[in-house]
């Protein structure tokens, strides 16, 4: 059995009925300067319960693809956003 990738992202968008959009953001080093840089991608993830809102911190995990470019399902809501 594969292992299944995690994401851990804040929710920047709710994307219609049971998707939400999480942006995740790493730290990698600069190749040239040797500095901390940010990269971010945004993942869409599948929300069954339709119970996350903007702003909240989430873990998903990666299963079959859903959609075009829906393959990952949220595990569990790590914090609730302000707003």
């Amino acid at each position: 059995m594969a292992l299944k990738r995690e994401i851990q992202g804040v929710v920047v968008q709710k994307a219609g009925e049971k998707t939400a959009t999480v942006l995740v953001e790493r730290r990698v080093m600069h190749p040239r300067y040797r500095k901390l840089v940010k990269r971010f991608k945004k993942y869409l993830v599948h929300d069954e319960k339709n119970e996350v809102k903007t702003g909240d911190i989430v873990t998903a995990v990666e299963c079959r693809p859903l959609s075009k470019r829906k393959s990952f399902r949220l595990k569990e809501i790590v914090r609730v956003g302000v707003e």
